[in-house]
């Protein structure tokens, strides 16, 4: 990995919002340890942390990792106002939307999660007032990470994937994993006898595609349509009735409307991936929706993903019988798709 720049070593997106004493030093953090990054946490008179694969550290002043609080570099206010007050634009109230979810998303995908003091409406939170503590979750893009296992995810009889559903406990890789997997199926892989095919994306929370004015910014193959910033249920069913994908992809499944809509498309002749937080098959089996769904027999192949060799850890692929037909660990090399500007 280059090292010769500031651009070179941290995400270029992500430079704007950090403020110029914490962004000086992260800078001078080992090239091996931005090359693992994972979050930058930013919490008010409390030490800069950072977070990768093997471990929580603080961060000194001078870029050297500690356990000893007392030696890192201590957030001010000012750092978190210059980040919030650059996420805004100075337009706190045009994020209302978001800040009810607690989170924003950043150009790139990566996403900033927030902490504070809720605002109270009538029925439900209707935002967050003295914000003290952030939490940067860098975005990254591995090439191929799905390669190793799509062959056990597609019907050669139909030519077209399984209906496929990838199981992940938070921080194991499952956006990176379904990214990958929607540009493989976009562009296709002739070695393995895959045509691309038209992809619908459903892109919520923009940590997929990360579009900028439309356009995806992450690479998500060439006959992908995506949908950024709708609301999954809906997105999904106006992908079905407007664009004609054969293939619907989404991140997160979550609540009885996703799945109401999910059910809907798995009945029309177009094929779905998905993914969900839970850390196996028998964990989302005992949530009684998902159960009951699972039992109608719609998803035909679940890849269930770990952090045991690091995010992207591919446990398992098993069919809808519960049979493994894949059993890991395994792990793609980790290969940035752009090396300019990511980790």
């Amino acid at each position: 990995m280059a090292t010769t720049g500031l651009a070179d070593r941290l995400p270029k997106e992500i430079l704007p919002f950090v403020a110029p004493p914490v962004r000086e030093a992260l800078r001078r953090l080992a090239p091996e340890v931005l090359g693992e990054l994972e979050e930058i946490r930013l919490r008010v008179q409390r030490p800069l942390a950072v977070v990768t694969a093997a471990a929580t550290r603080f961060v000194t002043a001078e870029g050297q990792l500690t356990v000893d609080a007392r030696r890192a570099y201590a957030v001010s206010g000012e750092d978190l106002k210059f980040t919030l007050e650059a996420v805004s634009r100075s337009s706190w109230y045009a994020l209302t939307e978001q800040l009810r979810e607690g989170y924003l998303t950043l150009p790139g995908g990566h996403r900033l999660g927030l902490a504070g003091e809720a605002v109270r409406g009538e029925e439900r939170v209707a935002g967050m007032k003295h914000v003290a503590s952030l939490n940067l979750r860098l975005a990254r893009e591995v090439l191929d990470c799905s390669l190793g296992v799509l062959a056990w995810l597609w019907d050669r009889s139909a030519g077209l994937p399984c209906h496929t559903l990838v199981l992940s406990p938070p921080r194991a890789g499952k956006t990176t994993f379904l990214r990958d997997l929607v540009r493989h199926l976009s562009a296709g892989v002739p070695h393995l006898g895959i045509l691309p095919s038209s992809v619908g994306l459903v892109d919520e929370r923009g940590e997929i595609a990360a579009c900028f004015e439309g356009i995806p910014q992450n690479e998500v193959g060439p006959c992908t349509d995506v949908l950024s910033g709708w609301p999954k249920a809906q997105g999904m069913l106006v992908l079905l009735r407007a664009l004609s994908p054969r293939v619907i992809a989404t991140d997160e499944m979550g609540g009885p409307q996703d799945l109401a809509a999910l059910w809907e498309v798995l009945n029309a002749g177009v094929r779905v991936v998905a993914t969900v937080h839970a850390a196996d098959l028998e964990e989302l089996q005992r949530r009684p929706a998902w159960r009951q769904f699972l039992e109608s027999g719609g998803f035909e192949r679940f890849v269930v993903l770990s952090r045991r060799l690091g995010p992207g850890t591919v446990e398992a692929v098993r069919d809808r019988s519960g049979r493994v037909l894949f059993r890991g660990p395994w792990r793609a090399s980790l290969r940035p798709a752009a090396a300019e500007g990511r980790v």
